[in-house]
């Protein structure tokens, strides 16, 4: 009775209800995760078969090229795009590599120029690495083993011999703070990292005009303003830059805008992302932090 006068009872009530309430939204949180894991794998097993059949059409590419006397001769044993846990355990396996003084090569060729020691340790089959240039080369003496590995970040062209690989993960992994950020003429998603964890978010999108229809503007007109609308959103992304709180910056996105950015950036890149910024920024993250492997 004192419990109901107080209104008590009533507060137990409440209570019950949003610890109820609370139940209830945990079971979304659990749902949703496991939604998520079943994407995530789903998204895995994709790459996977594209990576199979990407394979499948370099190798028939290169059928074709030897039937038609094109001179091309050789290919490469397979080809994979390597990121996450995938891309460390081959890091790793490369990293553990021993060989004698001066019995592994590790050299980055920029262009499809090849230094002398590049040649001469890839043999017949220095033609792929030309082709898959600019990229890192790992081969030892025996000829064992021979990849070429097309990186994000390209550091200038160097060829050493020692009794290992020299891997710098920086190169290949996202290590330490940074920033990237996904730029495109009607969109902008910036994101702070640590390692491969987001510890800040700041996106946008600008409504650009896309069609030119009868009875408006002039076509010159329209593509005036377009191009002004452009360069107004060009410069709130350098704005929205020069608030970052990390020294390095990744700069991706749509290429008829990435060379705006030139001075800021450490490194640009072309990448596809579109949709809303979030989301963009993730897939841009994906695709920046992709290494291509090419079996020698």
């Amino acid at each position: 009775m004192l419990d109901e006068l107080l209104g008590r009872a009533q507060l137990r009530e409440r209570i019950e209800e949003l610890e109820e309430e609370n139940r209830h939204l945990q079971r979304q949180l659990d749902a949703e995760s496991d939604r998520r894991a079943d994407i995530e794998t789903e998204y895995q097993e994709a790459e996977r078969r594209a990576n199979r059949l990407e394979d499948r059409v370099q190798e028939l590419t290169d059928r074709v090229d030897r039937l038609s006397g094109s001179g091309r001769d050789v290919s490469a044993r397979r080809r994979e795009s390597l990121r996450g846990e995938r891309l460390t355990t081959v890091l790793a396996r490369l990293e553990s590599v021993e060989t004698d003084p001066e019995g592994a090569l590790t050299a980055f060729v920029d262009d499809g120029t090849l230094p002398d020691a590049v040649s001469e340790a890839s043999g017949d089959r220095a033609s792929l690495v030309s082709r898959a240039a600019p990229c890192f080369v790992f081969t030892d003496d025996a000829g064992l083993l021979s990849v070429a590995l097309q990186a994000p970040i390209e550091p200038d062209p160097f060829v050493t011999w020692s009794d290992g690989f020299e891997i710098d993960r920086s190169h290949f992994e996202p290590t330490g703070t940074f920033t990237l950020a996904l730029v495109r003429s009607d969109l902008f998603a910036m994101g702070e990292y640590v390692g491969r964890e987001r510890v800040a978010f700041h996106g946008f999108d600008s409504d650009l005009g896309r069609n030119h229809s009868k009875g408006g503007f002039s076509q010159a007109r329209f593509e005036r303003l377009r191009d002004e609308q452009i360069d107004s959103h060009l410069q709130r992304c350098q704005l929205a830059l020069e608030e970052r709180s990390t020294d390095r910056l990744y700069v991706v996105g749509e290429k008829t805008v990435l060379d705006a950015f030139d001075d800021e950036a450490d490194v640009t890149a072309t990448v596809d992302a579109t949709g809303e910024p979030e989301p963009a920024l993730a897939d841009a993250f994906r695709d920046f932090w992709t290494t291509t492997l090419w079996a020698i």
